[in-house]
């Protein structure tokens, strides 16, 4: 069971007080459309803040103006070296324009005192220069965290959940604000709604580590897909609980809805769908591209009824070009050889383990030679 940590830490926000007055200028017409008041300045004009956050770092006129109002200096020096800090630590030219367009005041760091601690520390955790790059890249906004009362506190707290540093560089990896949430006001809680509808700590364990967003949500938020969960009939203590979670989770109302939609298109009814979705959470993940091209081809293609796909959910999950096609493919071939003697037994074709199902066409194989060569063209042909 996982041990909920409820100690409460301290959390600062990087500050940079705003000394420089905003320069009311922009070289865009819509701005200037939608605020008439608005002074268009020409280049000369700039700060030299402005200035060098357009020429140096990339920035848009609109978002140099917003950022001046935090950041202020005369002349280039401290920003060189912030930029050249990235610069020794991995980063590519677009990958630092792009990190400070983010979060601007990582030019008022120092590179030594703020930024290098913070290097050193991703460092000791296990996280490679270049995952150290592509987490900062996505969530600059870290940087801003105090290493001593944010970031050690949550690699400890994360370390006191997940049980192992090999989970915890896979949750970071996975979703950069890991080390940028406040746990104690969302996770924590969060995580006790689950114990509490009965959900194993193996469980939320799994999706702590790859899925970690889906925990990073207000409570209230995370009740209702919680309660949702429960009232579609998931059962807490199985591992498609989470999985259910986790897809209510990750959509809008509206795209729920247009996925509905959908199936209903193709003849199923509001119970089919459920229990669609009780065998397989993941078939309301898919596209609705996705759900069409594989509903057609089984449907209209193969012959398949589709109350029976319905029935066979996990089929909307499948590769079309790895494991539907080759597959069927394969199956019609059987059929016309006289091999396969129950034509309803598509659902197993599909959903067997590839190694089970290569077994099977040994076995074809030997009444009938080629059935295996035909199967691996097909897969040839797939590539």
């Amino acid at each position: 069971m996982i041990n909920l940590v409820t100690k409460h830490f301290t959390f600062s926000v990087f500050k940079t007080p705003s000394i420089h007055k905003a320069i009311r200028c922009s070289l865009s017409s819509s701005a200037v459309a939608s605020n008439p008041n608005l002074v268009v300045c020409s280049p000369l004009e700039y700060s030299f803040t402005v200035s060098y956050l357009i020429d140096s770092c990339g920035f848009p006129p609109e978002k140099a103006i917003s950022a001046s109002k935090y950041l202020n200096f005369k002349t280039p020096d401290k920003a060189d070296s912030v930029r050249e800090f990235f610069k020794n630590q991995g980063f590519t030219e677009p990958q630092i324009s792009q990190l400070l367009r983010k979060f601007p005041l990582a030019l008022a760091c120092h590179p030594q005192k703020n930024l290098l601690p913070k290097f050193q520390f991703f460092h000791s955790i296990g996280l490679s220069s270049s995952d150290i790059v592509k987490l900062l890249t996505a969530r600059p906004k870290s940087l801003g965290r105090s290493l001593k009362n944010h970031i050690e506190p949550s690699i400890t707290l994360l370390r006191g959940l997940l049980q192992s540093d090999d989970r915890i560089l896979i949750a970071i990896k996975r979703c950069a604000w890991v080390l940028d949430w406040d746990f104690q006001s969302n996770m924590i809680p969060n995580m006790q709604l689950l114990r509490d509808v009965g959900v194993p700590g193996s469980k939320m364990l799994y999706v702590l580590t790859y899925q970690p967003r889906d925990f990073m949500v207000s409570t209230q938020q995370f009740k209702s897909v919680v309660d949702k969960a429960v009232k579609m009939g998931f059962d807490p203590t199985r591992t498609h609980f989470m999985l259910a979670v986790h897809a209510i989770r990750s959509m809008t109302k509206f795209t729920w809805d247009k996925k509905i939609e959908t199936y209903k298109k193709w003849g199923w009814s509001n119970t089919e769908i459920l229990v669609a979705f009780r065998t397989d959470p993941w078939c309301m993940m898919k596209s609705e591209e996705k759900i069409n091209t594989v509903l057609d081809y089984l449907v209209n293609k193969m012959g398949f009824d589709t109350s029976v796909v319905a029935k066979n959910s996990l089929l909307i999950s499948f590769s079309m070009e790895k494991r539907i096609i080759p597959r069927c493919s394969v199956y019609e071939y059987c059929l016309k050889k006289g091999l396969v003697k129950n034509k309803n037994a598509f659902g197993w074709w599909l959903k067997c383990s590839e190694s089970i199902f290569i077994k099977r066409l040994q076995r074809y194989d030997k009444e009938s030679p080629g059935v295996l060569k035909f199967y691996q063209e097909k897969l040839d042909h797939a590539s």
